[in-house]
């Protein structure tokens, strides 16, 4: 049995990159959704928020959606 450890280091290196990426990603966009909860109404209906909500509100859907595709693309990978 021949262990290629080059390309198991590449592996594993590459597994750890990507898992702090999605892990900060989601961070981000769990910063975003308190940053929407902490900005002031602005809007003089209850329940709307104002441009820096709506904003934070974005951001926190494109990183919950970068981090769904993330994990989509992996389960891909693994059942593929």
């Amino acid at each position: 049995m021949n262990i290629k450890w080059n390309a198991l280091a590449q592996t594993a290196g590459i597994s750890f990159g990507i898992t702090v990426t999605v892990v900060a990603v989601f961070a981000l966009g769990i910063l975003a959704l308190s940053r929407r909860e902490a900005a002031p109404e602005s809007g003089s209906a209850p329940g709307r928020t104002s441009g820096r909500g709506s904003l934070a509100l974005a951001g926190a859907s494109v990183c919950f959606a970068a981090c769904a595709g993330a994990v989509l693309y992996g389960l891909s990978l693994i059942a593929g």
